[in-house]
């Protein structure tokens, strides 16, 4: 007899009844096209060379397995296959011979049938048999099948596949029990990407919540900031440049939304919101000798190179570099840079061993750096937003150095037993003077005092783990489990250099950046951070894996020494805490390329220190945890995907009241999401989607805040690009991307507020070749119509946006 199992499934009930129902609406769409999106992907199927990595396991669940990656309709009489065993299938194959070379030894083989389905029969003429004891095929080993399925992009080529889940491991964004996008190097280069920040506005759900040009770069998910420090470089922490994150050496950026204690321990400036990875460029086995030039307006012009190599039996060593060089004027009254990025990335594939080392040394040099916005207790209202190229506070210069290495390794003990571990380290330098300007009345005025500041942090981050494959009876496993260790330690030299400066952000006066010349320059401890964590989980999969639930636990550790200014000596004992936070999290695919997912996961956050001023100031307060509740809904329909999820998000704010600080308020966000990705038809892309968040104050002890809504959080939030390539002029792309943000409170009162943005920027592309040469040409205008805006962090900084700004380049590979 055949068999034929069908699956139901009910979301969990989620406290935003309207969301749920949207979510439903989204599973019925799903199924109405689903058989469209099969027809169109098992046709593609059956002639497309694929990479496979399947466990030995019975028959039966290997052919199933190998049904679901390759999308096809296989029959299966289950008195054919009962009591045979297989060793799996590792390779590359069509679908048809694959199927055979599964099938070898077993007495039978696969047919193609009239609708395009495979069906099991006896052989006519039995396949030859495996020397194993057991009727199955001896294993082929492809050295580099496993690099080359994580590398693996969704059509379009603007988002891969597969992401680390942190100490899960490399998964298939449908197999994650969160809402994850892999950006690829691919959008970054046509983006014509600078920094992180760049990328980022690609997700709805994501904002930059500090000015391009200031020292360093901070962002906002799901309403919480996560700093720029905080941003992983291969899942581990402390490694990446701690101001400006570049991109040009980086082969993805994963996004993944929520808190992440769990997958990935606590990141050192504790961010919630979720987390970002980066993974670097590693050399493909084609040579690639990439040479470009780059401008920016107002007059900023650089170059690029991107060399890769492969050398050794198999290609088994491989060499990337990459360099970046900019300098010039930027479209900011009086504003001129500098930046470097040189990266270098090695690595060895085995057949069970990988290994892998990264430099990478960035330096950036901003003369009248601008920077963020306070408001004075005392504004009542808030001015319009001035024109977008003037400068703030008028002076100021910034220098940043980072010099980041990192040596890592993985080994397959066994097919089912893979061990890893990590070891890295970065030294980050800052020399800058800079005055944080504070606006105090609605007509523009505001004042600043300039402050010299050097500032450097030594990190130390290191990782080992394991993560082992078994089944008990029907129930498949993957256990993981992980240490981590981050430490860090920080210096400070911080002094003004001038006394309080009168401007107005609508005639602002432009000053001579004070002089440092004379002052002493010695820096002193400032803050001495280890954090220290233990995971483990298991992920247990069911009914072939249609069913996956994942439960695990981390235990964090944090110790912390303060010191006190000018002098450097320690304030106080040192503090030490430690916290479990867990995670459940569970996917279900009731429908071929269809998951239902949801998750319970909670983030740790280092305890906040009360501010000088306070009667309790300097009293540290305990790690706090950040709780999330998620389910959602994701669609593959083969050339395009969506994601629609729902959310809260529960973290605890610190408040003042009667001059005493506490941690005793909480910031309760809820929200949808709706994500996009791949090509809508052949040469139309899409790539974005919108959220809606209601970010709430609660639990408050001065209840004239709770139901207040948090500060830099909008409403509505709309990141939508597109790209065409027309039929008549081949070669050429043409692009458009629309950014919306609501309204935001500036202030925990809701008095002050910003009004909404609109950003439109638009691009073209156009590869062709000249004598041979591969050559792509890029032109993007960002902020089109040149619009005046501010925006707002979840701290209550403020900034200007970009003017309109010109970006072209031109890149050929030799």
């Amino acid at each position: 007899m055949s068999h034929s199992v069908q699956h139901q499934a009910k979301l969990p009930v989620f406290r935003l009844r309207q969301l749920a129902g949207l979510l439903l609406l989204s599973g019925m769409v799903s199924m109405a096209y689903m058989p469209r999106a099969y027809a169109e992907v098992s046709q593609h199927a059956n002639t497309a060379v694929q990479s496979f990595d399947i466990a030995p396991a019975s028959l039966d669940q290997v052919l199933n397995t190998y049904a679901k990656q390759t999308g096809i309709l296989l029959v299966i009489d289950a008195k054919l296959t009962q009591g045979k065993q297989s060793r799996g299938l590792h390779g590359q194959y069509e679908v048809l011979p694959g199927l055979n070379a599964i099938l070898g030894g077993s007495g039978l083989q696969a047919v193609t049938q009239e609708n395009g389905s495979y069906k099991l029969q006896k052989a006519v003429q039995p396949l030859p048999a495996s020397s194993s004891s057991v009727d199955t095929l001896p294993e082929v080993v492809v050295a580099d099948a496993k690099v080359k399925e994580e590398n693996k992009v969704y059509a379009g080529s603007q988002v891969a596949r597969q992401g680390k889940a942190g100490i899960l491991g490399q998964r298939d964004f449908m197999d994650v029990p969160f809402n994850v996008t892999n950006y690829t190097e691919e959008v970054i280069a046509n983006q014509q990407a600078r920094s992180i920040g760049d990328v980022l506005q690609n997700d709805p759900s994501v904002r930059q919540t500090s000015a391009r040009t200031n020292i360093n770069e901070d962002f906002s998910i799901r309403g919480f900031t996560v700093a720029s420090q905080d941003i992983a470089l291969n899942g581990m922490y402390g490694l990446m440049p701690y101001f400006r994150v570049p991109v040009e050496m980086a082969e993805r950026v994963e996004v993944l939304k929520g808190p992440s204690a769990l997958l990935n321990g606590m990141p050192p400036s504790g961010n919630v919101g979720g987390s970002i990875n980066i993974v670097p460029k590693r050399a493909a086995d084609e040579a690639l000798s990439r040479f470009g030039v780059t401008y920016m307006g107002d007059s900023v012009f650089g170059g690029t190179a991107d060399l890769g190599r492969r050398f050794g039996e198999n290609n088994a060593f491989g060499v990337r570099l990459n360099g970046m060089y900019r300098k010039g004027d930027t479209t900011i009254d009086q504003q001129r840079l500098e930046e470097f990025m040189g990266s270098l990335a090695l690595d060895y594939r085995g057949e069970r061993l990988r290994v892998t080392a990264d430099f990478i040394n960035q330096q950036e040099t901003i003369n009248k750096v601008v920077r963020q916005f306070t408001v004075d207790v005392g504004l009542t209202s808030m001015p319009r937003a001035p024109d977008n190229k003037l400068n703030y506070p008028g002076y100021g210069r910034s220098q940043m150095k980072d010099l980041s290495m990192v040596l890592r390794g993985e080994y397959d003990i066994t097919d089912a037993i893979m061990v890893y571990a990590g070891v890295g380290s970065r030294n980050s330098q800052m020399d800058a003077v800079a005055g944080n300007p504070v606006l105090t009345s609605a007509n523009g005025n505001f004042n600043s005092t300039a402050m010299w500041q050097l500032f450097e942090v030594k990190s130390e981050s290191f990782e080992a783990g394991s993560r082992v494959k078994f089944s008990t009876g029907p129930v498949g496993h993957q256990v993981s489990a992980g240490v981590t260790k981050v430490n860090q330690n920080t210096n400070i030299h911080f002094v003004p250099v001038s006394g309080n400066i009168d401007n107005n952000i609508f005639a602002p006066v432009y000053i001579s950046t004070p002089s440092t010349s004379g002052l002493n320059d010695n820096m002193v401890r400032f803050g001495a951070t280890s954090l220290t964590s233990y995971a483990l989980a298991d992920t247990l999969s069911f009914l072939d894996e249609t069913l996956q639930i994942t439960l695990g636990a981390r235990h964090q550790s944090v110790e912390q020494q303060a010191y006190n200014l000018p002098l450097g000596n320690k304030a106080g004992a040192k503090y030490s805490q430690g916290a479990l936070t867990p995670v459940a999290g569970i996917v279900f695919k009731p429908w071929e390329r269809v998951s239902l997912y949801a998750n319970y996961i909670e983030g740790l956050s280092q305890g906040q220190v009360a501010p000088v001023g306070t009667t309790n100031a300097g009293q540290t307060f305990s790690p706090y945890k950040t709780k999330q509740k998620e389910a959602g809904v994701k669609m593959d329909w083969g050339k395009i995907a969506t994601t629609v999820s729902v959310f809260e998000i529960e973290r605890p704010s610190a408040v003042t009241v009667n001059n005493t600080f506490s941690v005793s308020g909480e910031q309760r966000n809820r929200g949808v999401e709706f994500n996009v990705f791949g090509e809508v038809a052949d040469g139309l892309r899409l790539l974005g989607g919108g959220a809606y968040t209601h970010g709430e104050l609660v639990k408050n002890q001065d209840s004239v805040l709770n139901g207040n809504t948090a500060i830099g959080v909008p409403d509505w939030q709309v990141s939508l690009g597109g790209e065409w390539d027309p039929v008549a002029a081949s070669g050429l792309t043409l692009t458009s991307k629309v950014i919306y943000t609501s309204k935001q409170y500036v202030d925990q009162a809701n008095n002050l507020s910003i009004p909404s943005i609109t950003r439109f920027d638009i691009g073209a592309r156009y590869k062709a070749k000249l004598n041979d040469t591969p050559v792509t040409l890029r032109a993007n205008i960002e902020n089109l119509f040149n619009r005046d805006y501010w925006n707002t962090s979840n701290e209550g900084y403020l900034y200007l946006g970009m003017p309109r700004t010109l970006l072209l380049s031109a890149t050929a590979d030799f």
